[in-house]
């Protein structure tokens, strides 16, 4: 008898995860990237251009601004954007060594893997730092980042494993959504902006890989009750992100109308602070939850009842945001 008859289907599928795991290791060797010799390459930002794209910005809404106004004020959401992921990378290597206990003395190869994920992540916060220090030296004093790494990252880790593996995947979905359709085709950016979140994309397109192989491999290991609470739990951390852009948004529009240039109406003060609001939404939330390979893993681990519950948490921010 042929030896691959004898395999049963679970030692099959361990295997073939195991491969998968492998994928990612030979993966994250070829495309190894170093801040200072690939990405910044002793440039600093071009401020005569752009941060973030049109297409996240929704800097278009506002149509009283002039061009340098429109400028500035996507410059100092891009602050933001690159501060934001400095911010959930925290959590992220955090929950990524604590899982990797479970491989310590088992399969060595996604030990290894996880072991690069959070080297990786490592690296990346690293990166974000150096970009608000460039950020800070261009940029006009008053800014100010709101939320405290340390802080967000003991709440994060406060909840189920299962939420916060779900919250994961959705981030680092949306951050290669948002490279591919957003920041890679838009020519009018800042060249070494473009380019931090060219190689950023790189390695979060194989953390995506890890997260849902560790959040399915979670959801597999717990009672109906447990995942249960784990739905309630990504939904209170969807409020904690929401919580962190409204607060986010009222601090970058306090700093443009402080450094904007010139005095603006009510009306248009309030406009900017809607449009800001909306486009934090839209970037941390929404683009994440619409993402369709998120929908399809978020589809197959909950029940109906429970994907009702979500939506229905998720229905004011969506209707906000919109498309």
């Amino acid at each position: 008898m042929h030896a691959a008859t004898l395999e049963s289907p679970s030692q099959a599928t361990a295997q073939a995860t195991t491969q998968r795991y492998a994928k990612v290791i030979e993966t994250s060797k070829r495309i190894r990237w170093d801040i200072d010799r690939d990405v910044i390459r002793g440039r600093r930002f071009d401020f005569d251009k752009k941060f973030l794209p049109d297409g996240l910005s929704k800097l278009a809404e506002l149509s009283f601004l002039q061009p340098a106004e429109m400028r500035f004020l996507s410059q100092i959401q891009g602050r933001t954007y690159a501060n934001i992921f400095g911010l959930v990378e925290r959590y992220i290597g955090a929950k990524t060594l604590e899982i990797s206990k479970d491989y310590w003395l088992g399969d060595q190869v996604a030990l290894e893997a996880l072991v690069r994920f959070t080297d990786e992540e490592l690296k990346h916060q690293e990166m974000f730092r150096r970009l608000e220090q460039m950020a800070a030296a261009g940029m006009p004093a008053g800014y100010s980042f709101k939320p405290q790494a340390n802080e967000v990252a003991n709440a994060v880790l406060g909840k189920s494993t299962w939420a916060v593996l779900g919250l994961t995947l959705d981030i680092e979905l949306f951050t290669q959504a948002h490279y591919r359709s957003s920041i890679e085709p838009d020519a009018n950016l800042s060249e070494l902006w473009k380019d931090v979140f060219l190689f950023h994309w790189k390695e979060e397109s194989q953390h995506a890989i890890l997260d849902e192989l560790e959040w399915r491999r979670e959801h597999a290991r717990l009672t109906d009750m447990e995942r249960d609470q784990g739905v309630t739990d990504l939904i209170d951390l969807v409020a904690a992100v929401d919580g962190i852009v409204q607060m986010q948004a009222q601090a970058d529009a306090d700093y443009f109308f402080l450094r904007g240039g010139r005095s603006f109406a009510s009306a248009e003060q309030a406009a900017v602070r809607d449009v800001l609001l909306k486009a934090y939404r839209w970037q941390y939330i929404v683009s994440g939850v619409q993402e369709p390979r998120f929908g399809e893993v978020l589809k197959a681990l909950v029940t109906p009842a429970q994907m009702e519950r979500i939506g229905q948490a998720l229905a004011p921010i969506l209707a906000h945001a919109g498309d």
